[in-house]
């Protein structure tokens, strides 16, 4: 008598592979809705304290003041999906901003003329960044916040204590900070445009999705035959053309720029981005997550101002949120782990 034995299929692997991404999936889309019911009881709480606040200028402020940090957060997003982290994208956004202005003053420029100025000098600082640490294999953070004092420093040399002022920036570039459609103001409206088609091509497309390959474990990524070192040099593209394009935004939004403008905005740009749910150790979090983050930070400084609260506590609250995203990011990676591990026991 012969006994058989039977063997595994061969759709089991993708099966439990499936499941453990739906699991994975589920907990951090989880998190998403958890911070957006976070950012509508604030909201709800400032409104009835002060109903002003989501009076009609109320709320085009709000959406005016959270775009450009939107962007910034998308771009820093898929950078730190790889297991990286770019700190220059304040200084990038100040060098655009400036140099674009610089470029306009006094002339009639179109503002697709500045756009496009700003996303091909990001892209540059991008580059150089991505090449170092992709190329270079030097820590992204030593390069990153070298760029920074590196931009900084240029720009301050280039300034000379000039700022550029509104009289003299094209009234097409203008227009586009401070138009509308229906009602609606055209920076979130590209700010929207950008997070969907990033948050599509991220899910949708393989390269999108090797991303997080990589986030979550660079050498088996290499080993899957993944080009590493080129997706994080074009991680570090994309987030350094983000912050460009944020550049020329701020100069039609505000049109008179100074050599410091956005300083200090990259650790508001990684806080945003990790309050969002994107973890800090890569491979997981989406752009959605990133961009409520960033929503949700702009609404707290408003709110503070509304309420007549000291700004002061606005820099404390955004500590006290980035430590809580962090040990929930731990806490949440640990269980996600021992319940795969419980699965694939079975």
């Amino acid at each position: 008598m012969t006994t058989t034995l039977d063997k595994p299929t061969p759709e089991a692997p993708a099966e439990e592979g499936r499941s453990a991404r739906s699991l994975v999936d589920a907990v951090f889309r989880a998190r998403e809705i958890a911070i957006g019911g976070a950012l509508a009881l604030l909201i709800l709480g400032t409104w009835l304290a002060n109903p002003g606040f989501l009076d009609d200028q109320g709320v085009k402020d709000l959406l005016l003041n959270s775009s450009i940090l939107v962007l910034l957060a998308v771009g820093q997003s898929v950078v730190v999906m790889t297991r990286n982290i770019d700190l220059s994208v304040g200084s990038v956004v100040g060098l655009t901003a400036f140099a674009c202005g610089h470029f306009v003053s006094g002339t009639d420029h179109s503002a697709l003329t500045v756009v496009l100025l700003g996303i091909g000098l990001g892209t540059v600082c991008g580059l150089v960044s991505g090449a170092l640490v992709s190329f270079g294999r030097v820590p992204a953070l030593v390069v990153t916040l070298g760029m920074l004092y590196i931009i900084q420093g240029i720009d301050h040399a280039w300034a000379h204590g000039e700022q550029i002022n509104a009289v003299n920036v094209p009234d097409g570039v203008l227009s586009l900070g401070s138009g509308s459609v229906l009602g609606i103001p055209y920076l979130p409206l590209i700010s929207a445009a950008v997070l969907a088609a990033t948050g599509y091509f991220l899910r949708t497309y393989r390269s999108g999705r090797e991303l997080y390959a990589i986030g979550s474990s660079p050498e088996a990524a290499r080993l899957a035959g993944i080009p590493v070192r080129r997706r994080i040099l074009a991680a570090y593209a994309f987030s350094g053309a983000i912050a460009g394009f944020a550049g020329a935004l701020w100069l039609a939004r505000f049109g008179t720029v100074v050599a410091d403008a956005a300083n200090g905005w990259e650790l508001t740009v990684v806080s945003a981005v990790v309050v969002g749910g994107v973890a800090i150790t890569g491979g997981t979090g989406s752009v959605w997550g990133a961009a409520l983050g960033a929503l949700l930070l702009t609404t707290i400084g408003s709110a503070l101002v509304v309420l007549k609260v000291d700004s002061f506590w606005q820099q404390a609250i955004t500590g006290v949120l980035l430590l809580a995203a962090i040990t929930t990011d731990r806490v949440l990676q640990v269980r996600t782990t021992s319940a795969l591990r419980k699965r694939s026991r079975r």
